[in-house]
């Protein structure tokens, strides 16, 4: 097997991960163990080439994580403010 051959395997694997479990980048690179940014490139330059009907699955799903990103960072901010203050007063 050739390195292209794994890269798109890989590819393949990640786009139905995703597909299935409808989740984030960041959460498909901790699942395979490689970086946001290659999970990224996989999904959006390789895949497509590779399985159409698949990649438009999967660019909804990136689409959606996209349009509510600022809600989970804020969510994240919050929870984070909130563990700080249960810390303090713990004290």
């Amino acid at each position: 097997m050739t390195k292209s051959d794994s890269k798109n395997i890989r590819a393949v694997e990640l786009g139905k991960y995703i597909a299935e479990t409808k989740c984030t980048v960041r959460d498909a690179a901790k699942r395979f163990e490689i970086g946001k940014s290659t999970v990224h490139k996989d999904v959006t330059e390789r895949l497509p080439k590779l399985e159409p009907e698949l990649y438009e699955r999967v660019r909804k799903i990136l689409d959606f994580n996209l349009s509510v990103r600022h809600l989970r960072g804020g969510e994240a901010t919050k929870q984070k403010c909130a563990n700080k203050a249960a810390t303090a007063t713990a004290k």
